[in-house]
């Protein structure tokens, strides 16, 4: 009986250390971050299919991804207390550097 006491103490206690950190990580994902953009050529029609690359100026870790068929592109799940900086790529060709920084408190 009193393996079975424990048993269901250990279950009780998981279920609210996992609600608990739930909670945590929902708090956690509202802090996070998003950038979003459309890459565009000269006359402003949007550019399907580049590489747009953006980096963490802290970490130096580098983050890709390629713009759909309107030149749309989203970065999601970003540091909050981080400048990034953002370029695009296409055909050899190289957009300017843009920076987004921490202070930079728009949101998504």
């Amino acid at each position: 009986m009193n393996v079975r006491r424990r048993i269901c103490g250990l279950a009780v206690l998981l279920s609210l250390l996992a609600a608990v950190g739930g909670a945590q990580d929902k708090k956690r994902e509202a802090q996070l971050r998003t950038v979003r953009g459309v890459v565009a050529d000269k006359s402003d029609s949007p550019l399907s299919g580049s590489v747009v690359f953006l980096k963490n100026v802290r970490t130096n870790s580098v983050r890709s991804s390629y713009t759909d068929d309107n030149g749309n592109y989203r970065f999601s799940g970003l540091d909050p207390n981080a400048d990034y900086e953002l370029h695009a790529e296409k055909e050899g060709a190289k957009s300017p550097t843009r920076t987004v920084s921490s202070f930079d408190s728009r949101k998504d």
